[in-house]
């Protein structure tokens, strides 16, 4: 072959990579990626405001958490890209490799090797003020996971059967009962909301998800009956029966919350203005209590927004699995909408006080490294799925 005919293919196969990138760009949901980037620089400086006077109090680097947090976006929309590119239907292939180092993880954190922040041992110390949370990262797993298990095609068959509805519950519970052992009730809340949604859309018979309702009901009484929870979960759940009953105790942070998103108004007090966030009266406002800021700082109206594209996050989520190529693609994009709608609805409800607090973050929004990574990886998910939708969609 002479050097022009080698030429000749060579910029051949360029057009046809430039086109094939070009194709798969304009397959992306942009209303999803926009939306996304929207919450992503409003929780950017939520985190800053959050923050700031604390780390100056405090002789530190008055922007360290922004620069971390700026850092973690970075991270996550990284991997958020890669699992796009990445055909999704080729996950089946590594659903045990992700859900055995999901598991080992989750064992990882109950050993010396763990650390405890807030009653919780969840998290694993890397080194260099880095921690990583390893229910973060199993939330992505049990997707997957029960995507696989639940998305098989069946001879004659409308949805799961005995078995199939069987094996996912087993292993949906064995790092549903490591989470628990942290313990983690939040994240144990999101498995349960995930696992429900997920069967009732592939089709499980209904008697199937009110045996599965009942009986989460019974272990819930259970549970308080025979006093399984640890001390500090009782007083939140008693905060949040009566936040007044002990204000300077246990309904101190749902006391104060509700102060800071009163005392914003309409219109807020302005970013970087807010008293009680700069006051340092709410506990962890970068991470579970971040939507206070934004209910003192912005407002009635600004709170709303975030709330707005969060919903527009949701919706664009149940369109992708609406138009899925197949099972599997609509199980995924439905066991990530499940499991970013339940922390939405658990993180603002505990925060106006319609919810106990369980510690789950915003998604898109709170500051924390796991937290990003693993809501990126869902947001790459979702475009994963949507780029390779039906062809006629």
């Amino acid at each position: 072959m002479n050097e022009a005919n080698v030429g000749s293919v060579g910029g051949y196969r360029d057009r046809a990579l430039w086109q094939s990138v070009v194709a798969g760009l304009r397959r992306l949901d942009w209303t999803l990626c926009l939306t996304v980037l929207v919450l992503s620089l409003i929780g950017a400086l939520l985190v800053r405001s959050a923050t700031f006077q604390l780390m100056t109090d405090q002789g530190k680097d008055p922007e360290g958490f922004l620069k971390r947090h700026i850092l973690n976006l970075l991270i996550g929309f990284a991997l958020g890209g890669l699992v796009t590119v990445l055909d999704y239907r080729l996950l089946r292939a590594y659903v045990p490799i992700l859900y055995g180092l999901a598991c080992v993880g989750l064992v990882a954190v109950l050993t010396p090797l763990g650390s405890t922040i807030n009653g919780s041992h969840s998290w694993i110390v890397v080194g260099g003020g880095f921690q990583v949370q390893p229910s973060e990262f199993a939330k992505v797993g049990l997707v997957v996971l029960l995507a696989m298990i639940l998305g098989e095609p069946r001879d004659g068959e409308i949805g799961p059967g005995r078995r199939d509805v069987l094996l996912a519950l087993a292993l949906a519970g064995v790092p549903a009962a490591l989470i628990m052992l942290q313990p983690d009730l939040g994240t144990t809340l999101v498995f349960t909301a995930v696992v429900l949604g997920m069967l009732a859309v592939s089709g499980a018979r209904k008697r199937w998800l009110a045996g599965l309702v009942g009986g989460g009901l019974a272990a819930g009484f259970a549970v308080w009956f025979f006093g399984l929870l640890k001390p500090y979960q009782l007083d939140r759940f008693t905060a949040f029966m009566d936040p007044s009953a002990d204000p300077r105790g246990a309904g101190y942070n749902a006391q104060q919350a509700r102060i800071a998103i009163g005392s914003g108004g309409t219109f807020g007090k302005g970013l970087f203005n807010g008293e009680q966030t700069g006051g340092h009266f709410v506990p962890e406002q970068q991470t579970d209590f971040i939507f206070t800021v934004a209910g003192e700082e912005l407002g009635f109206v600004g709170a709303a927004v975030i709330i707005l594209l969060l919903g527009v996050v949701l919706w664009r989520g149940l369109r992708i699995a609406t138009q899925a190529a197949d099972l599997f693609g609509t199980l995924v994009a439905t066991g990530v909408v499940c499991w970013l709608a339940f922390q939405t609805f658990e993180n603002v409800g505990m925060t106006v006080g319609i919810m106990p607090i369980t510690g789950l973050p915003l998604p898109f929004v709170s500051y924390g490294g796991s937290a990003t990574f693993a809501n990126m990886i869902a947001f790459g998910l979702l475009q994963a799925v949507h780029v390779r939708r039906r062809p006629f969609d």
